[in-house]
């Protein structure tokens, strides 16, 4: 019985720690609006970026992490990125622009 416990708990641990790294996968998408004294940036994902979503050309805004810079890239960019939840708010943790 105490095996099969230490079996559940394994097998939990790594059930959320997979789903944590698939929510961390690279987006595409074109950068709509930059707000550097707002620390935050409005990206249009590009269809299919995204298993099962269907965007329909709206614009999603993010908080940028601390670091990245805003004087790279500029509305209308197209831009490789990564979101991640920090302290309950989407927050572009990495960001490229293709």
């Amino acid at each position: 019985m105490h095996i099969a416990k230490i079996i559940l708990a394994g097998a939990a641990a790594i059930s959320v720690l997979c789903s944590g790294a698939l929510a961390q996968q690279t987006r595409m998408g074109t950068i709509s609006a930059v707000d550097q004294a707002s620390g935050r940036i409005a990206i249009q994902q590009t269809p299919g970026s995204t298993v099962g979503a269907n965007t329909g050309g709206i614009s999603e805004e993010f908080k940028v992490q601390d670091g990245l810079l805003f004087n790279s890239v500029q509305a209308g960019d197209k831009v490789a990125f990564t979101v991640d939840e920090i302290g309950g708010v989407k927050t572009v943790t990495k960001l490229q622009k293709q």
